[in-house]
């Protein structure tokens, strides 16, 4: 982290405390160009942190700077640089696209007529059908194209393919790819981590509100193997980073070089963060 080239977004040692949860001063950059994969269980304080940087929720402490500006200093004209995107997003559901957008350009004053119409292309949308005749792959698509018209350079998906089948899945990853060669910057927080094998460079991992990893992804699952066992030996309790049943027996993380075990594979970003996960509730 001491190198701020191509930073776009820093967050420091940000904070939250609620009565059953606390955030505990997190800390990241989100480099440009690049697609950044937002990992951990229900509960770990993803969407905490989502909320914190978009100013939706007032962390207790910490900062977030764009650009090396606080955000604070510049609220208005920051977050005109940031698409926020979430499966969850509603629109009214009877009102054509166009009049949506109308009232949306009118909160941008650097609005780009020629450039919503290039993705609304790109994307197959037509400005004439309503919300409510959009697939969930679609919503999604258009909130992609009002944030690429008004000019953000960052976005921040929350469960973005939450709900898709996997076609329209594989179509929104393609779109994010697309986005990143167009050196577009993305937060992808998902549960469907295999959606992120297909385009992350790299993953930052919350666990009960700790953040346990910020790697590229290669790095990060070459950081870990599987071991698949009928029995689990003491010798081989001792070296797990948790454990998990399957049909014939267990299946075991253990640490990339450990080479006391032979006939490891590679670790999937799934497996990895289930038996992470197990290893914490068993300690």
């Amino acid at each position: 982290m001491a190198d701020d080239q191509g930073i776009l977004l820093s967050v420091r040692k940000l904070a939250k405390t609620y009565p059953k949860f606390r955030l505990k001063e997190i800390s990241f950059d989100l480099r440009e160009g690049m697609i950044t994969g937002f990992i951990g269980r229900n509960g770990a304080g993803k969407t905490t942190t989502i909320n914190s940087i978009l100013t939706f929720v007032q962390p207790d402490s910490g900062e977030v700077l764009y650009r090396g500006t606080l955000l604070g200093e510049d609220e208005q004209n920051i977050r005109r640089k940031i698409g926020f995107v979430s499966a969850g997003m509603t629109y009214y559901t009877r009102k054509k696209l166009k009049v949506i957008t109308g009232v949306t350009k009118s909160f941008y004053p650097e609005w780009d007529d020629a450039a919503y119409e290039k993705y609304m292309r790109a994307f197959g949308l037509e400005e004439d059908k309503t919300p409510a005749e959009l697939s969930n792959g679609m919503k999604i698509k258009y909130a992609l194209a009002l944030a690429l018209s008004h000019g953000a350079e960052l976005f921040i998906l929350d469960e973005p393919t939450s709900g898709l089948d996997p076609v329209s899945r594989e179509e929104l990853v393609e779109v994010f790819l697309r986005l990143k060669d167009e050196r577009k910057t993305i937060l992808f927080s998902t549960h469907i981590t295999s959606d992120l094998e297909k385009c992350a460079d790299r993953i930052l991992f919350l666990q009960q509100g700790e953040l346990k990893a910020d790697d590229d992804l290669e790095s990060f699952r070459r950081s870990y193997r599987i071991l698949e066992t009928a029995q689990v030996s003491p010798e081989l309790e001792a070296a797990a980073r948790g454990k998990c049943r399957t049909k014939d027996g267990y299946t075991v993380l253990l640490a990339g070089e450990d080479g006391r075990f032979a006939e490891t594979r590679e670790a999937s970003l799934e497996e990895i963060m289930i038996h992470l996960e197990k290893e914490a509730e068993e300690k």
